[in-house]
């Protein structure tokens, strides 16, 4: 029904794709509605995987769409060469599900999910395409007895003119993730009718059948994917999402059935960060704070499963519906809430929604001080509890009720502080310490400030320096944490990374060991303990920590690339490159809300190197050392990078300077197995020698 152009928008000079009616379509007002219609959906949708449109145009009698203009070839051409190999068919996937799980959650079904939909560019970035056939929330399909889409990719309720829901688009991403990894459709019949028989009464074959490198997981989530029963299938496509990028079967048995009713399964739920609504929108820092405490207040409770913060933060500044967020993450409610602070005035507002069905069960606002704040936090943890029927121990009571701090405006510079800490960088970390001292000097018991120091100085004394000073400050605020709070898993963990610096490692153990019996959800206590292994050289152990930090944390992108190395190094290739991948997929999904993170792009890079992407690892690699010149952690990846693909000198200039900059961690060093091929470089050993004799910054 359509013809499309590149064109060249000469007021904004980008290349874009103009989408006209054809000339026999162009007094058809059934396919006038489906191009608005296309126009409609895709512009209600801001997501890298779905192709934007800028504007709606007419010219006479014509109507035409202004689309983004995507070098490539569609998924259907793409396939006529044959199957995808299970890596790229993921890839694809994971990217398919990620822009279905947006439309869904604006309520948008596309309706015609099928390969020829799908642009996939040079670096397999995938794109869905034509809207044209989708259901919009409030507008009514016009003849609802119609059997929309397209033959072999039709879902079983499309094929009996029923109505579909988002349940329809994951039956069609279904078809389409076997169609990569076997090269055909599951369902296929001489004639149309043939094949609406087959897909109300066969059953297809397994895809690892017809192609034997498809793992188990993708024959599990498929098998869920296209049962004929809706109630049968996934709730949403962020449930796939999570699946795909931890490589996971559903937990379900292969034939699940539907979700047993909420009062006999654990509870769940997901805290998303509370708005700003403060007059300069300056709060930033403090909302993540009050949501982040309500979080790990929940999470230390048995009774009650909580998402981990990255998932739920991942949703930051993002407009998704709450039932699709639920679906993505696994829960059965979601917290929201927002914070207006002005001056020591705050009016923070709550509720707890319902992810499946969408309607509140509970909302509160409360207007009080700032010293309040605390008592806040505790009221809306234990309401939550009461709403889920929570049963707590005396101990986790105790807990809920325990505040963060005595003073709320120590509280206030130490949430400050802690923003700075996670971006890392030298100036961060140094501004990160002035606001966790400040916050001491108002209350000089405040453990997790101390804890935060010393986290600072070890990050300091590991990657800017190595100077003694770093490292005893970060014995000195550990050893000071633990005096003031014995059972704050925080003050483990920091205690057991300033230790392991200092190459204690059996007293380092010992700290992460706690640390991990008090929270085991704390990621720093398993990613800290994995990095500490790995320079004590116990690479098993470390295998496992990252295994459990990734877990703890499954956006993070460090922890599963470590994985890899790990893997690497006990020999374990097939998981090393399946680490890899994953490490692959999510530093993709980290840049394209972060583009400037000059670490995730390193790591990117290396993912690459290890999967034998050689001209992606370099391309990557440059653009980390564009934004990253004399960041010390980027110039050594980028020095691994070089030694593992066998250009020794640059992995030795890389190096050289790393050290040179700040990059001090000996131990670290030598227990690397990506610099192996440089150690007999003279210049390599002349920068290891400043460590030894202690010369340089």
């Amino acid at each position: 029904m359509g013809v499309v152009y590149r064109a060249e928008d000469t007021t904004l000079h980008r290349q874009v794709a103009l989408k006209f009616l054809a000339s026999r379509a162009i007094g058809r007002e059934k396919d006038r509605r489906r191009l608005l219609r296309e126009a409609q959906a895709a512009a209600a949708l801001d997501h890298p995987n779905i192709c934007p449109i800028y504007a709606v145009e007419e010219l006479g009698d014509e109507v035409f769409i202004v689309m983004a203009f995507a070098e490539g070839i569609n998924l259907k051409r793409r396939l006529a060469a044959g199957r995808l190999p299970v890596p790229e068919a993921t890839h694809i996937a994971l990217q398919m599900a990620n822009g279905l799980a947006a439309a869904h959650a604006l309520g948008i079904v596309h309706r015609d999910v099928k390969s020829a939909n799908v642009m996939v560019t040079e670096k397999d970035h995938a794109r869905l395409m034509d809207f044209g056939l989708a259901q919009l929330p409030g507008i009514e399909q016009s003849d609802p007895t119609a059997a929309l889409g397209t033959p072999g990719y039709m879902s079983p309720e499309q094929v009996r003119a029923e109505p579909v829901d988002l349940r329809t688009d994951v039956w069609s991403w279904g078809v389409v993730g076997y169609e990569m990894l076997t090269g055909q459709l599951p369902f296929r019949g001489d004639h149309p009718l043939a094949v609406a028989h087959a897909i109300l009464h066969q059953t297809p074959t397994p895809a690892s059948t017809l192609n034997p490198e498809v793992p188990t997981f993708w024959d599990r989530i498929l098998s869920r994917a296209l049962e004929k029963q809706r109630d049968d299938r996934f709730g949403g496509l962020g449930e796939v999402a999570l699946l795909l990028e931890r490589r996971e079967a559903p937990s379900t048995p292969s034939r699940p059935r539907k979700r047993p009713p909420r009062e006999r399964r654990e509870p769940s739920i997901a805290v998303l960060p509370f708005l700003d609504l403060s007059p300069e929108r300056d709060q930033e820092y403090f909302c993540d704070g009050i949501a982040e405490e309500i979080l790990n207040g929940l999470a230390r409770l048995g009774g009650l499963r909580t998402a981990s913060r990255t998932s739920s933060f991942s949703f930051k500044g993002r407009r998704e519906d709450v039932r699709a967020i639920g679906s993505w993450l696994g829960v059965d409610t979601v917290l929201e809430g927002s914070v207006r602070k002005a001056g020591r005035q705050l009016r923070i507002t709550a509720q707890l929604i319902d992810a499946a069905e969408g309607y509140h069960l509970w909302s509160e606002r409360y207007d009080r001080e700032l010293s309040d704040v605390f008592a806040i936090q505790e009221e809306i943890a234990q309401r939550i509890v009461q709403a889920l029927r929570v049963e707590l121990t005396e101990r986790e009571r105790r807990a809920l009720a325990r505040p963060p701090a005595r003073d709320a405006e120590a509280y206030e510079i130490y949430l400050r502080g802690r923003q700075f800490f996670y971006r890392t960088r030298r100036q961060d970390l140094e501004y990160a310490i002035e606001m966790f001292e400040r916050a001491i000097q108002r209350d000089p018991e405040f453990a997790r400030a101390q804890a935060g120091i010393a986290d600072c100085h070890s990050y300091l004394f590991s990657y800017f320096g190595g100077r003694a000073q770093d490292l005893e400050r970060a014995r000195a605020a550990s050893a000071r944490a633990l005096d003031l709070a014995p059972d704050l898993a925080e003050a483990h963990a920091a205690r057991g990374l300033a230790l392991g610096l200092s190459e204690e490692y059996e007293a380092a153990e010992r700290e992460f060991e706690s640390a991990l019996l008090l929270d085991p959800q704390l990621y720093e206590a398993h990613y800290f303990y994995a990095r500490t292994c790995v320079m004590w050289g116990k690479w098993e152990r470390a295998a496992r920590l990252f295994e459990e930090a990734a877990r703890v944390k499954p956006e993070d992108v460090q922890s599963v690339v470590l994985l890899g190395l790990a893997y690497r190094r006990l020999g374990q290739e097939e998981r090393s490159a399946a680490a890899y991948q994953a490490g692959l997929e999510k530093g993709r999904r980290h840049l394209e809300l972060n583009p400037d993170d000059a670490r995730v792009l390193y790591l990117v890079a290396q993912s690459h190197v290890e999967l034998g992407h050689r001209e992606e690892c370099l391309a990557w690699g440059r653009k980390a050392r564009a934004l990253g010149p004399d960041d010390p952690y980027v110039l050594y990846g980028i020095a691994c990078l070089f030694a593992r693909l066998g250009e020794v000198d640059e992995a030795a200039d890389h190096f050289e300077h790393a050290v040179r900059v700040g990059f001090r961690n000996r131990r670290w060093i030598e227990g690397d197995p990506d610099l192996d091929s440089i150690r007999g470089h003279p210049r390599y050993h002349a920068a290891v020698a400043t460590l030894e004799d202690g010369t340089g910054p």
